[in-house]
């Protein structure tokens, strides 16, 4: 049984995980305004995964017999002065998210509720990954600077970018 207060922060990050779903959704939107496809299909495959999340959280308070609640989220940033700020704002964003997360495993640990415990350790992982990933993408936004072939070649390469969802979706 969840405790009222790993509950409560649980719910939270179901609400911080929406938010981060419509807020790579604006990323998105800005990206395509701007002609950058590639980079609005990125975007646009980080709001599915988000949504992902949310959804493994929601499922695990059901397992848990816990109950759901579905709280409001605010309105994203929807305009940016390039596809540069976007990867900052974006990279910051994930960086907030690590936070959040470990946060929840702290909480989970002082309970020893070691089935929370077994689900975060999956959204440790996939943290780095996601860093990582923001990371990559603005060190090369970067070294590209103003070279427009340069910013074409890596919208064309994430245009590629397909959301897979893991294999082992069992929480």
């Amino acid at each position: 049984m969840l405790s009222e207060k790993l509950l409560k922060e649980l719910n939270e990050q179901i609400k911080y995980e929406m938010y981060s779903s419509n807020l790579y959704l604006a990323m998105a939107a800005y990206c395509a305004s701007e002609d950058l496809d590639g980079f609005a299909n990125y975007f646009i495959v980080q709001a599915e995964e988000e949504t992902f999340h949310a959804m493994k959280f929601f499922n695990y308070i059901n397992e848990m017999d816990g109950r759901v609640n579905i709280l409001g989220i605010e309105e994203p940033k929807n305009d940016y002065e390039s596809v540069l700020e976007v990867f900052k704002v974006s990279l910051e964003h994930e960086k907030s998210v690590t936070a959040r997360i470990y946060k929840l495993m702290d909480i989970a640990m002082e309970e020893k509720e070691h089935a929370t415990i077994s689900l975060l350790k999956w959204f440790v992982d996939e943290q780095v990954e996601e860093e990582n990933s923001m990371k990559s993408v603005l060190k090369r936004l970067e070294r590209i600077g103003e070279d427009s072939h340069g910013l074409y070649m890596l919208d064309q390469e994430l245009a590629q970018r397909v959301f897979t969802p893991p294999v082992d979706t069992a929480n």
